[in-house]
């Protein structure tokens, strides 16, 4: 097999592999958080604006790892570096 291939194969399985884990879990975490909130919220709701405002933030930044993931999973993809780095000019 040719190598430009077989890189070329390797880094669409593990793109799928960190789209998998890079949104699940973002989600599995956002949820947990979102139950951690709630349930502090029933517990005191004279501070649940206080946490509201948290979870917003904490929520921002967890999906900001997602989007990170794409991101790096897009540059793969579509212009991967180690291809250039080996196989000059395409």
């Amino acid at each position: 097999m040719d190598p430009g291939t077989l890189i070329t194969l390797t880094t669409i399985l593990v793109s799928g592999v960190g789209i998998l884990l890079g949104c699940i879990l973002p989600a599995v975490v956002e949820g947990r958080a979102v139950l951690k909130a709630l349930e502090g919220m029933t517990r005191q709701p004279e501070v649940a604006g206080d946490l509201r405002t948290t979870l917003i933030v904490a929520m921002a930044l967890l999906e900001s790892t997602a989007i990170y993931v794409l991101l790096v999973i897009l540059i793969l993809i579509f212009a991967n570096p180690i291809l250039d780095r080996f196989f000059p000019g395409g």
